[in-house]
């Protein structure tokens, strides 16, 4: 399948745009659980697969084991008594995360290897590093060459082991990141792992940072996207210059993919400008509309003019992908 890692599109089908499934499908599943990403994938006995590809959000824990967990801290979505509920993932033993109820799933903080187990082998996987163990982190480029050097060197032991995990199993993998330190890591530990810079609030920052490590795929949120009615929506960042993601992209021999997709609009304005793939909180975004429109049909009276109640609106994601303001 090959989707994610900048390999050229070979067919005019309507699966050329990948479904990612965010957290496994976090608006409808328990984010980041084996019941979610079973769900995804086909493997629970009761769902059809749903997703391309899998995207999962890692972070250490204080005796070093690599696990699936999205926040910094245990409140949100475990069971963790008060006195643990402020406690961060990384200074929590394993022993005591196998002890945590996630989000009444009766189910423990997985392990990486576990869902690593339970995924079929033809279904990709998006690992997004979210923290390597550490309180400060920095977000965005890193355009001082000393700073990437340090902050290269923080994140190296994480990613050395979350890449060593990953190289245990046959899956396709992109790894991702908020944080150019994570990518630098992985490129300087195995340069053949596709990666895919995560942008926020900067076009061109965004750009410096691919271009640098030469990263395979963009993952820009759907705002972000030049030349749709969703540019400059009100989402978690924006407004934007008028840089047309896609072209440069594309130009440049990079996959764009859109995060986080909500809903059936949102995505064919995405599919029609031209995207690669939808990370979405939501299965079968892609069965509405048609990518054989093209961008320039926005400008109809039919497009300019959705349903209101189709029309995108500022998500309430209970956990944004996004850099703490």
């Amino acid at each position: 399948m090959a989707q994610l890692a900048g390999h050229e599109q070979t067919t005019e089908t309507e699966t050329d745009v990948s479904l990612i499934a965010h957290r496994g499908f976090a608006g409808v599943y328990p984010e980041n659980t084996r019941a979610a990403f079973g769900r995804a994938v086909g493997t629970d006995g009761a769902t059809t697969p749903q997703a391309d590809v899998v995207e999962l959000d890692v972070m250490p824990t204080a005796t070093g084991e690599v696990v699936v967990f999205h926040d910094t801290d245990l409140g949100r979505l475990t069971n963790a008594p008060e006195k643990l509920a402020d406690r961060k993932v990384w200074e929590t033993p394993y022993e005591t995360l196998r002890g945590l109820d996630v989000l009444g799933t009766g189910e423990s903080v997985p392990l990486l290897a576990e869902i690593l187990e339970m995924i079929p082998v033809d279904v990709e996987l998006n690992v997004e590093f979210k923290n390597p163990g550490v309180d400060d982190v920095r977000y965005g480029p890193l355009d001082d060459h000393d700073e990437l050097v340090e902050r290269r060197a923080v994140w190296r032991p994480f990613v050395e082991r979350t890449l060593s995990e990953l190289d245990r199993h046959p899956h396709e993998v992109l790894v991702s990141s908020f944080h150019e330190g994570a990518l630098a890591a992985a490129r300087q530990f195995d340069a053949t792992v596709p990666i895919a810079n995560v942008f926020w609030d900067d076009i061109e920052a965004g750009l410096r940072t691919a271009r640098r490590h030469d990263c395979e795929v963009l993952h820009v949120p759907w705002n972000m996207v030049y030349g749709t009615e969703l540019f400059n929506e009100e989402y978690h960042a924006g407004p934007f210059d008028p840089i047309d993601i896609l072209d440069v992209a594309h130009e440049e021999g990079r996959r764009v993919n859109a995060w986080t997709v909500e809903s059936w609009y949102q995505a064919n304005q995405l599919r029609r400008a031209g995207i690669d793939g939808i990370i979405a909180d939501y299965p079968n975004l892609l069965q509405y509309g048609s990518n054989r429109d093209v961008a320039a049909d926005t400008n109809s009276s039919e497009s300019s003019n959705p349903p209101e109640s189709s029309k995108p609106s500022k998500p309430s994601l209970q956990s944004p992908d996004v850099p703490p303001q």
